[in-house]
């Protein structure tokens, strides 16, 4: 198997197996933050070559449970915290509004 893992973001720790990395046609790249061009140029491409994310969505009311298993490492998937269910001012709603 062959392939880029790119990481964005500085996490805390990573230590990849240097064998893993070896065998076949591997890169390690990384950058701490893309900026706003170069982010909406790679969701573009990714929309225009059907790349998606595993995304879980989380009600705001259930933030407290996204976080539990944050800190215990039990996330299988990046959360989208929906703000749907929040009540909000209406000077905000109308600053927001489609």
């Amino acid at each position: 198997m062959d392939g880029t893992l790119c990481m964005l973001g500085i996490p805390d720790r990573y230590e990849p197996e240097a064998m893993a990395l070896l065998l076949g046609y591997k890169r390690l790249s990384a950058s701490g933050s893309a900026g706003r061009t170069r982010t909406r140029e790679m969701l573009e491409f990714a929309a225009g070559h059907g790349i998606t994310a595993d995304v879980e969505r989380v009600p705001a009311r259930e933030v407290g449970r996204a976080l539990e298993g944050l800190s215990r490492n039990d996330v299988r998937w990046r959360f989208v915290l929906d703000l749907a269910d929040l009540s909000w001012p209406a000077r905000v709603r109308r600053r927001f509004a489609a």
